[in-house]
């Protein structure tokens, strides 16, 4: 298996783009990435995009023929990958496979979705198709919901508190305000979040990730022709997938996403590293409650601690492990197909010492963890810089 590299990275502001339709954002995004490899469009052999609704969202299917229409790459195959919110992280697992594998040279990944376009109740029926649409949605199970359940059992369980919860929304929103692609670039106090509507108890308006507009590429190359492209390379040491049951009441515990863990378990075995060598990382916070238990799954704090290392600022950068730099999907927005790609996106530019007035000090390794639904789908990658 070869070695595979980050040569070009680009992604649009996130946010609510009333200016320009799902197919711009692609472009954008796709265009920045390219440019960043000092690439053309002849070099690229192949591609791989994530999206999760765009069906349902902005009316339009057969994805990959779209953006190798737009972007000007044809005849080259690019293909759509689907997993919920973990689409994108999905896209770039395909893409690394490619490239490691050999069947593939140069090869660009993006992630994207346009979902202001319609009523936020709307967009919250669309996204309840990433669960159990019989047993969840239907009854009237909606994410916020499910994420409330987790949260009130880890409050029970180890103590957690919605001040914890709260202090990973002001730091997520401190990291945002120093990200000009943040969707959020204002800064928050624990009273802003837990004054706010309650959503669903113990989870309020601002323990909670926004609808959002973005899109995000990276294009890879074997590590022996990275050089040929960029000095400053970054590989991708680990990259790991599991699943789990995509109904919340069918799993062996609320407090804790099993596909995460073994995801994680086999992401730091491939990369002959643990928990305490990431340098810094990029996870799924769609509510607070997932940072915390994310930030435990992955091992970067014992079960139950989560939230006390995020209220104790362990979480910050210049804090023990620095977590979403990027302002994460709560302060930087998570236009859910491109989240994964904006997670590698921001890892590399951390490695690259390119992440300006977040920059983590001497990051070497960093991790990227994305979720498709409420946890049935877990994709974490590990990244080296290799300069």
């Amino acid at each position: 298996m070869r070695k595979v590299a980050i040569i070009g990275v680009g992604m649009t502001k996130f946010g609510e783009h009333w200016e320009c339709g799902f197919r711009d954002l692609v472009v954008e995004a796709g265009v920045k990435a390219i440019e960043d490899a000092h690439l053309h469009g002849d070099d690229i052999h192949a591609g791989y995009v994530g999206t999760m609704a765009s069906g349902s969202l902005v009316g339009q299917e057969h994805i990959g023929a779209l953006i190798a229409d737009y972007m000007g790459l044809n005849p080259i195959p690019i293909t759509r990958v689907e997993g919920a919110c973990a689409s994108g992280s999905l896209a770039l697992r395909q893409g690394f496979m490619a490239v490691a594998s050999g069947m593939h040279d140069i090869v660009v990944v993006g992630g994207v979705e346009k979902m202001t376009d319609l009523a936020g109740e709307e967009v919250s029926n669309v996204l309840g198709g990433a669960g159990d649409q019989e047993w969840e949605l239907f009854l009237g199970a909606t994410f916020p919901g499910l994420y409330a359940l987790m949260a009130r059992k880890h409050m029970e369980a180890y103590g957690t508190t919605s001040e914890m919860l709260a202090s990973v929304a002001v730091k997520n929103h401190k990291h945002g305000s120093k990200n000009k692609y943040a969707q959020y670039q204002n800064e928050i106090t624990i009273d802003t979040v837990l004054k706010s509507k309650m959503v669903a108890d113990p989870l309020h308006v601002f323990d909670c990730s926004p609808i959002s507009d973005g899109a995000a590429a990276v294009v890879l190359a074997p590590i022996e022709l990275a050089s040929s492209y960029t000095k400053k390379p970054v590989e991708i040491v680990a990259s790991a997938q599991a699943s789990d049951t995509i109904a919340l009441h069918s799993r062996e515990s609320l407090v804790k996403l099993k596909a995460t863990e073994v995801a994680a378990k086999k992401a730091y075995d491939m990369a002959g590293v643990s928990a305490k060598d990431i340098n810094l990382a990029e996870v799924h916070d769609c509510f607070t409650i997932a940072e915390v238990m994310a930030t435990e799954d992955l091992g970067f704090f014992k079960k139950g601690e989560g939230g006390k290392a995020a209220l104790e600022g362990k979480t910050l950068v210049g804090g023990e492990k620095p977590i979403n730099t990027s302002g994460g999907l709560k302060a930087c927005g998570h236009p859910v197909g491109a989240t994964g790609i904006k997670q590698a996106v921001e890892v590399t530019w951390q490695l690259r010492g390119e992440a300006e007035a977040r920059q983590v000090k001497n990051a070497e390794i960093g991790l990227t963890h994305n979720v498709g639904g409420s946890g049935a789908t877990a994709v974490v990658h590990i990244y080296k810089k290799a300069f």
